[in-house]
């Protein structure tokens, strides 16, 4: 940026709107009390290079080749179905998720592989030192020449490194400790964000380099800074979990190359973290036998199917006003469904306490849980185990009805391979399960179908 005159200027912490002066709430994203001042550089001269912009011309679909080798793979079949088949050459990856999540040890791990196909890869740390690092790598495993590694933070000399040993992949560890001497903000304020992340989308693009950017997630659960730091980068990947557990979940916010659906599941280990090829038998280990209130129920995550088991427990409530919790689902869904089982199958539960939980930790928002959810409750309620060899799968609407979802073929299958015996689905579903075998399909047209196979 060229030098030029010092302004100031008011961002919004959430969205990054600019205003010339202070304002209560964003027009941009409707918050209140999110305007930040700063200090920003005006460019007196225009950067850009006429001559050299007016030799890019328009080009037709059928000029546009796309070649295999544009997508690298990164030896990890977990992250890979979470790229979309791979890492693309000039992209520009940003990787959230809370602290002591597991991203730098990640990453870490992508380098070691990228290095073992003889590419060249670049970690830069303003974070940790080189000896920090080094701890960390003689847990994961042997690297080799190929990895180099660089303390800074002064995205100048970031710049100039990358030029001169032009990499094929770069790691950026993270984006909130660099920073850019012409810009007078301290590091990981928005201005110094959104520039930063501006000049290394620069660098991806020109010299067609993959490169990944760490960034920091605030209380709320979203990274930190300006949300056109998601809008400018190619790919949002967030990893979740709960640090004191072992799994690690690898979920696509954002991706100009592929599915937001997928997900990528990793076991952390002393040795780094392990993929975990078959997520459905590592989430129901220890699922307890002949226990009331455990229903294992099939998820679709983009293309892929998971069985997860969801527990409630219903018990007498001491107050006046009955507790609802939930962990893992909706707590205004479960609400639903309680509503639901009280006016259509006459269940009194309005002086019972309902917590439900999904076993393991997961997050699911999916409708096609909803049966397991109101067997579970019943199951509780009345102190009736269900069968362990059994699941449900269905969207249950207001009047009780037992809803198609979709992929039902796929999930039923799924249940089968895990040695399931019998399933619960939507009758509207019959005509698409007609070709399976070697599994017990049970139909429900309403809720209470579904109840008397307690």
């Amino acid at each position: 940026m060229a030098k030029g005159k010092n302004a100031t200027v008011f961002f919004c912490q959430s969205c990054g709107y600019e205003s010339g002066k202070w304002m209560g709430q964003c027009p941009g994203c409707r918050q209140w009390n999110t305007f930040v001042e700063e200090t920003v550089i005006r460019s007196t001269k225009s950067s850009i290079n006429i001559a050299r912009h007016a030799e890019n011309k328009p080009a037709t679909l059928s000029e546009i080749s796309l070649e295999e080798e544009d997508r690298i793979s990164t030896r990890m079949r977990e992250l890979d179905r979470v790229l979309g088949g791979g890492l693309i050459r000039g992209s520009l990856t940003l990787v959230g998720g809370d602290p002591g999540i597991g991203k730098s040890t990640l990453l870490l791990q992508v380098c070691q592989n990228f290095a073992l196909d003889k590419r060249e890869v670049l970690y830069v740390s303003g974070e940790e030192s080189l000896k920090q690092i080094k701890i960390r790598a003689n847990r994961i495993g042997d690297f080799n020449e190929c990895l180099k590694l660089l303390c800074e933070t002064s995205l100048e000399v970031i710049g100039e490194m990358i030029r001169a040993l032009k990499p094929d992949v770069v790691v950026i560890d993270s984006i909130q400790t660099m920073y850019r001497e012409d810009i007078s903000s301290a590091p990981g304020s928005i201005s110094q964000v959104r520039e930063a992340t501006g000049m290394l989308l620069g660098l991806a693009k020109g010299l067609n380099i993959s490169i990944f950017i760490v960034g920091h997630v605030t209380k709320e659960g979203t990274v930190a800074g300006p949300r056109v730091l998601e809008h400018m980068v190619d790919t949002v990947l967030y990893f979740e979990g709960d640090r004191h557990a072992s799994y690690r979940i690898l979920r696509g916010v954002k991706n100009r190359f592929g599915s937001t659906n997928e997900i990528g599941v990793f076991e952390m280990r002393a040795s780094g973290l392990m993929e975990v090829s078959n997520p459905s038998e590592f989430m129901l280990g220890g699922k307890p036998e002949g226990a009331s209130g455990s229903i294992v129920v099939c998820s679709m995550e983009g293309t892929r199917p998971m069985l997860i088991e969801i527990q409630a427990l219903v018990c007498h409530s001491n107050f006046g006003i009955p507790r609802r919790q939930t962990t893992g689902t909706d707590f205004n869904r479960v609400n639903l469904l309680i509503a639901v089982l009280e006016k259509r199958l006459g269940i009194s539960l309005g002086n019972c306490d309902a917590y439900v939980n999904i076993a393991g930790g997961i997050k699911i928002q999916e409708p096609a849980v909803d049966l397991g959810i109101a067997m579970a409750i019943v199951s509780s309620f009345k102190n009736k185990a269900i069968d362990d060899k059994m699941i449900a799968i269905g969207e249950v609407g207001l009047s009780g009805e037992v809803r198609a979802v979709n992929m039902i073929k796929e999930r039923v299958q799924e249940a089968k391979k895990l040695g399931f015996t019998a399933c619960i689905v939507p009758f509207v579903c019959k005509d698409s399960l007609k070709e399976v075998t070697g599994i017990k399909v049970l139909y429900a047209k309403n809720v209470g179908d579904a109840i008397t196979y307690l």
